[in-house]
Formats: C-alpha cells, sequence, structure tokens
C-alpha cells in the first residue's frame, strides 16, 4: 500500500514510517524538515521525502496524489513552548487542509493524531481526572484548555470529512507517548511521588506501540468515523492501580475492577476494530 506521513521526520513519525516500511508500504513523508540521519529509513527503502507546507491543500494534495490512506501526525506537538492561538490554528489548519486534500483525491483511510488531553486530564487549569474507569471511547470530551480543543476540533473535522465523502477517518487518543527509556523513568518518579500521575491516571503508551496502531489504522478496512483510546495495558507504577485510585481518586466513578498494575484506559476498541494490542511495557523496555 502506498501511505502518505505527515510530520514523518518527528518523533513519532519516523517510528511510524520505519514500521510502514517493514511491514512492505511505501511511504511519502512530507515535513518542513528530513529524518535526522539516525532515524531514517535504510537505504534502499521505498520512501520519499517532500518538503510540504501542511496549511496548503495544493501543496498537500500533490504529495498525496497516487496514495491510499495518510497518517496526519505533523502538528506543534505540546501545549508549551507557542502562543495559545498559535498552536491552535495551524493544528487545526493542517488537518483541514490534509483531509480536504484526501477527501478530494478519494484517498480511502486517513488516520488522524488525536489526544487524551480531548477528555480534559491533561492540560487544564486544574487536575482533572476521568470520570469514571476504565476509560474507554466513550468517556465524555471535557477538555479546559486550547491544545485539548484542538483535538477535539481535529476529530469533528474527520468526522465531517467522513460523512462528506465516505472516506474512513480513524482519530487515536493518545496518552503519552513516551521511549522505552522515558517511560521507565516516570515510573521511577512515580513510585516517589504517587500523587505527580493523578490527574491522568498514571498511564502511557510505547512510542513502538504507538505507532502499530498508526499502520494497522491505515490498513483498515469498512470503517466510517471512529475515535480510539490508545493506552498501554500496564500503569506507569508497581503498586496495585485500585489501591492508587481508592487513595489519590476517589471520586472516579469504579465501573469494573481492575486486576493488580492493569492500566485505568481500555484500548479494547481499538482491539475489536483494527486489531491492535499494546505489546510493549515500561517493565520490559528492552523486549520487542
Amino acid at each position: 500500500m502506498r501511505v502518505l506521513v505527515t510530520g514523518g521526520s518527528g518523533r513519532l513519525g519516523s517510528y511510524v514510517t520505519r514500521e510502514l516500511i517493514a511491514h512492505g508500504h511505501a511511504v511519502v513523508n512530507v515535513d518542513q524538515r528530513p529524518c535526522p540521519a539516525g532515524s531514517a529509513p535504510a537505504p534502499g527503502s521505498d520512501y520519499q521525502y517532500r518538503e510540504t507546507d501542511l496549511d496548503d491543500v495544493s501543496q498537500v494534495a500533490g504529495a498525496l496524489a497516487g496514495r491510499e490512506a495518510v497518517i496526519h501526525l505533523g502538528a506543534i506537538p505540546r501545549a508549551y513552548g507557542h502562543a495559545e492561538e498559535v498552536f491552535f490554528s495551524r493544528n487545526t489548519q493542517a488537518t483541514f487542509a490534509v483531509l480536504q486534500a484526501a477527501s478530494l483525491l478519494h484517498v480511502r483511510t486517513a488516520v488522524i493524531a488525536s489526544s487524551l488531553a480531548t477528555l480534559g486530564i491533561a492540560y487544564g487549569p486544574q487536575p482533572t481526572p476521568p470520570r469514571y474507569v476504565p476509560v474507554d471511547d466513550g468517556h465524555p470530551l471535557l477538555c479546559a484548555d486550547p491544545y485539548g480543543l484542538g483535538k477535539e476540533i481535529d476529530e469533528r473535522t474527520g468526522e465531517m470529512f467522513h460523512r462528506q465523502s465516505g472516506m474512513t477517518v480513524l482519530a487515536l487518543r493518545f496518552h503519552w507517548i513516551a521511549l522505552p527509556e522515558e517511560a521507565v523513568t516516570a515510573a521511577e518518579r512515580t513510585t516517589t511521588d504517587p500523587a505527580r500521575g493523578t490527574n491522568v491516571l498514571w498511564g502511557y503508551i510505547d512510542i513502538r506501540d504507538a505507532a502499530t496502531v498508526c499502520r494497522l489504522g491505515a490498513e483498515a478496512r469498512g470503517l466510517g468515523f471512529e475515535a480510539f483510546v490508545i493506552a498501554a495495558g500496564d500503569m506507569l507504577s508497581t503498586t496495585p492501580t485500585a489501591e492508587l485510585l481508592a487513595r489519590y481518586a476517589p471520586g472516579v466513578e469504579r465501573r469494573v475492577a481492575i486486576p493488580g498494575t492493569a492500566s485505568a484506559f481500555s484500548a479494547a476498541k481499538a482491539q475489536r476494530l483494527l486489531g491492535f494490542t499494546p505489546n510493549h511495557s515500561w517493565r520490559t523496555p528492552g523486549a520487542e
């Protein structure tokens, strides 16, 4: 399959590009810079890089022509370091432009990077744990910050383009995307101060699993617009999940019992519709 990856030179994008190539797909990476030497695809790979302005529909369409799927990762990735109006307007405009180009070219599938910030658990003015656990794809969107709002608008934009053109649009609501060594460090910090992860319920997703679910989304068939919680199967803690919840988030409704140190987030929908199972844990950081 021929796939366009926006932001393919970035942190997650470089993993996604290599994941796609490893599974036999041809990739065009559109970004404002090429991949750093250490993360570039191996020589001889079916890979191209094109410098592209993601706000320009014509430039995106030129790179997207002949592609069957697009994975849209090109964005300002954090809710700090830029003025709020800057990352909000740039990110939402780029998503609209990419999906408009895909719709005009009758691209079959678009995968967009959303965030659990849409639930209001990450960047709001006050720590706001989810309303219930396990947190699933039906949790209300309760963001109280521009970053989460931008991701919510991205999702609504994707839903509109699905209704308009029939294109499959999949929004991946990622938890914190962590490199293996970063997750280990975060788990060590949580052991020292468990309260620090309360608003995000000590969750994460290994970057290798994040890349895998992007590929599975691009390969998906017969879906409409869908949003998915994407989180690891465990927590950044050695303390049982139920104990942490009882101590630090007593107001969160428990809908089912969570065994051991299993995650307070449910990726069951992604497993059911995409065949995705998170395979990596901070407990075994070097395992493939």
